[in-house]
């Protein structure tokens, strides 16, 4: 009894916490965005202390008090992140290693951001990717009309080409804001649980950050089937093979920026170094690309480790 009185006390204390800074979020602009950084650490500390069952009842009364405290719209907030929130904290609980947990909550936030998507689409009929970019391009218009000259062709082109990149690529999109949001409330969450006295994983140092070999033979056949295939855009194969292939190209330059963290830790270059090193590397992704693909298919830091 005393055991389920603790639960009962802690668990409200963690919704009232959760409420307030839902609130924030949802009503304070500026504090509102630093607000919501924290936002899962309520009920992650919770759920990294008490059971499964007692994580899912705190967070179904989180909904129903966001929904009478903070009306509808607060509703797909509370659900996103709260939903995160546990995943994040069951994580930690089960001792899981830090790039599980990140997985999970990348993976929790992604149905999520779906979820609201297909929702949106379906009972409201609106399309928020589509309109923004609509909003976009008649801004971009509007600018040309006020100065009273006509857009170029080109520009034109370039223009309608960029939105139907961006079309295609949604479910990448989708993917790499779950991925960046859930890296985000780990690195911002973690230290202070950490001070609350909750045993979080850490990461390896960056440097040692190795994709499996699998990845590699993943990326040469996409790339092989999308030069035998050549499928047409607008077509389901197409979208499928674009997707794919960004998130490998992705991981890759990853792996290469990994590796010249590597070499710099080896050569004992100072991290103002390798912070100029990161920022000269995002305009040539394709040479980091490629150096990703060398390390992970010939073992590169394999050779320079015997050869020290």
């Amino acid at each position: 009894m005393l055991k389920n009185t603790r639960v009962m006390t802690e668990g409200a204390l963690m919704l009232a916490i959760f409420i307030v800074l839902l609130l924030m979020v949802l009503y304070i602009p500026f504090v509102g965005s630093l607000a919501f950084l924290v936002l899962p650490l309520p009920l992650m500390l919770f759920s990294s202390r008490n059971s499964l069952l007692n994580s899912i009842y705190v967070f179904l009364c989180s909904l129903a008090l966001s929904f009478f405290i903070g009306g509808p719209f607060s509703l797909p907030v509370a659900f996103a992140i709260g939903s995160t929130a546990i995943v994040l904290g069951y994580g930690i609980q089960m001792k899981w290693d830090k790039l599980k947990i990140f997985m999970s909550s990348a993976f929790a936030l992604l149905i999520n951001i779906v979820l609201g998507y297909v929702i949106s689409i379906a009972f409201f009929n609106i399309n928020f990717v589509q309109d923004s970019l609509k909003q976009s391009k008649a801004t971009y218009y509007s600018l040309f009309e006020q100065v009273g000259q006509e857009p170029d062709q080109r520009l034109i082109e370039s223009l309608e080409s960029s939105i139907q990149l961006i079309q295609t690529l949604m479910p990448t999109l989708f993917l790499g804001i779950a991925a960046g949001t859930a890296l985000v409330f780990i690195w911002v969450n973690f230290p202070i649980l950490k001070r609350l006295g909750v045993n979080v994983p850490v990461f390896k140092p960056f440097r040692e950050w190795m994709l499996p070999k699998s990845i590699l033979w993943y990326y040469l056949i996409i790339l092989v089937v999308s030069m035998i295939a050549q499928p047409e855009q607008d077509t389901y194969l197409f979208t499928a093979i674009m997707n794919v292939l960004y998130v490998l190209q992705t991981l890759m330059a990853v792996q290469g920026l990994s590796f010249l963290y590597f070499l710099g830790h080896s050569k004992g270059w100072s991290k103002g170094i390798l912070v100029l090193i990161t920022i000269i590397s995002i305009p040539l992704l394709y040479l980091v690309r490629i150096l990703g693909i060398i390390d992970l298919g010939f073992n590169l830091r394999e050779r320079l480790q015997r050869k020290s």
